[in-house]
């Protein structure tokens, strides 16, 4: 089995049990393949946890959950020395915390202090964990999906934008439509019944080189020097609006950083990749954008006053840049 078969056969096997939220599987796969993290926005019960959970259950990986509470301390994600005594050979030794697993769910990342959400970002950002005065390396294969709760914001604190940014991809979860909705119920019954059992639980888990060979894969897909340079012009675009529009230049105050450049580059290399073709085009670049960009973009308050969100602005963007 080549590493796309494999990979396709994870995503069907995910949205087995994953009913009405194609968008999330195919961004969570896409997440992974890029070695990256992913922020992941919805109302309660959308199939958020699992949705990841699919992902490590059919994936060679070891999973870890974390749920983010106001008391939590930087020590509950990372680990800590702990104290084996006098008579010990080493008095102390370091004890890992969840952080080390494959995959790791935070979940309602935006109920924690900044402290703790910092150590979080940390270990996205570097792949490492220092603890006094140690440095431990995280697994090869990690990723991180936080969730946030866009509603119930009393005793929250919201991500700064600044570490927002460290997100590959930031994902708007919606309701699933009447039918997708009569299929989840059927799905969680038969699955409550005492002969319910997923297909998948029998099959064996797809194994972590397949990932590695498909990034190996997906680095060799070609992006075109006009594919780059309409990338650079849509990321300008935020940068310096007045040049392109006036209405979009009133509703961006803060524009979107070279990491949007890296991320719609290497993700819509993924999307190529994953839909069988080894050149970007700009459909790919198109259906990547707003998971890519809208947790970059700061808008006015003159677009918080007009009712304008990011995904609006984003809409702007791709309307106003001509592919060269």
């Amino acid at each position: 089995m080549s590493a796309r078969e494999a990979i396709l056969d994870l995503k069907a096997r995910m949205a087995q049990s994953i009913i009405g939220q194609e968008t999330v599987v195919e961004r969570l796969l896409l997440t992974l393949l890029c070695n990256g993290n992913v922020l992941v926005e919805g109302l309660p019960g959308l199939a958020k946890t699992r949705a990841v959970k699919a992902l490590a259950k059919n994936l060679e990986t070891d999973f870890s959950r974390i749920q983010f509470t106001p008391d939590l301390l930087p020590s509950d994600i990372t680990g800590s020395e702990m104290y084996l005594g006098e008579a010990a050979e080493q008095r102390f030794s370091f004890q890992p915390g969840p952080i080390f697993a494959n995959i790791v769910l935070a979940d309602e990342v935006n109920r924690a202090p900044a402290k703790v959400q910092a150590a979080l970002l940390e270990a996205m950002e570097e792949r490492t964990i220092s603890v006094a005065r140690q440095t431990h390396q995280l697994p090869p294969l990690f990723m991180v999906m936080a969730t946030q709760n866009p509603i119930e914001q009393e005793g929250t604190y919201p991500l700064p934008e600044a570490q927002m940014d460290r997100f590959l991809m930031h994902v708007y979860i919606s309701y699933p439509d009447d039918a997708a909705e009569k299929a989840v119920i059927r799905l969680v019954r038969g699955e409550t019944a005492p002969s319910g059992k997923a297909a998948s639980s029998d099959r064996e888990p797809i194994p972590q080189s397949a990932i590695f060979q498909a990034r190996d894969e997906i680095a060799a897909v070609r992006i075109a020097e006009p594919m780059e340079d309409y990338i650079v012009a849509l990321v300008a675009a935020t940068r310096r609006p007045a040049v392109f529009s006036e209405d979009l230049a009133k509703y961006i105050q803060v524009g979107v950083s070279p990491r949007g450049s890296l991320a719609l580059d290497k993700v819509s290399r993924a999307h190529a990749w994953l839909d069988g073709r080894d050149q970007v085009t700009p459909d790919d670049i198109r259906a990547v954008i707003n998971d890519c960009l809208r947790h970059r973009i700061v808008p006015s308050f003159e677009a918080q006053a007009d009712g304008v969100t990011t995904d609006d602005i984003v809409a702007m963007v791709v309307k106003l840049v001509a592919v060269a």
